[in-house]
Order: C-alpha cells, then sequence, then structure tokens
C-alpha cells in the first residue's frame, strides 16, 4: 500500500507533493511559456524526450555530477514537474540505475526556487 502524500499548499492547483518524488503541479493557465522554455530559464537542459515526458538536467558542478533532473509531463491543465537529484552517473553500462535523491533540504531548497522563478507564492 503507498504511503500517504504529504502535501504543502501553495495556490489553487499548485502543490508541492513529497512521496519519494519532489512533485511540482503547475496550472499551465498561469504560466507565461512552453515547459522547454520555463525549465530553460530555471537552468536547465532539455535531455531527451521519453513519450509523452520530457526529461531536463541542470547540473551543479562542471563534470555534470551531482545534477538535478527533472521529469515534465503535460495533462490537461497542468503541468507536472517530478524532480530529483542524480548524485553519480549509473554504474554499468546501458543501466539507468543510479544514486539519487527523491527528498530532502537540497531538494526542497531547489523546488522553492523554481516555485519562485515560475511566479507562485
Amino acid at each position: 500500500m503507498p504511503r500517504p502524500i504529504a502535501c504543502i499548499k501553495l495556490k489553487k492547483s499548485q502543490k508541492i507533493f513529497k512521496n519519494n518524488k519532489m512533485r511540482l503541479i503547475l496550472n499551465k493557465k498561469n504560466l507565461s511559456d512552453n515547459p522547454v522554455q520555463l525549465l530553460r530559464r530555471a537552468g536547465y537542459a532539455f535531455w531527451r524526450q521519453a513519450g509523452d515526458e520530457m526529461s531536463f538536467v541542470r547540473p551543479l558542478v562542471a563534470s555534470g555530477y551531482p545534477r538535478f533532473h527533472a521529469y515534465v509531463k503535460e495533462t490537461g491543465e497542468e503541468l507536472i514537474v517530478n524532480l530529483h537529484l542524480d548524485q553519480k552517473r549509473p554504474s554499468y553500462a546501458g543501466g539507468a540505475a543510479h544514486s539519487g535523491e527523491y527528498d530532502g533540504g537540497v531538494l526542497g531548497g531547489e523546488a522553492a526556487r523554481l516555485k519562485k522563478l515560475f511566479g507562485l507564492r
């Protein structure tokens, strides 16, 4: 059974969720740019498209890791941003497994930074 989701209320339909993921749910009507422009303005680079989900990264150091990794999906009126911190590269060729952090102070700080950049209170 999944754990309950803790929710910090921001504005109507704009929330940060914490349940092994840091998630921002944004109302598209309140956004001035498309997802690619929004994330680029926040310092993220487009990484790849996987189905209906876009992936963006923001390295914290020149070597590329650790880095913030955001998965962005558009659903109806909402833009969902799932955020985590990749600590290092995948440890074996062809693998996607990595040392990632899905909650904590660093991610909370990044979520707060994104919230401010996106004009949320």
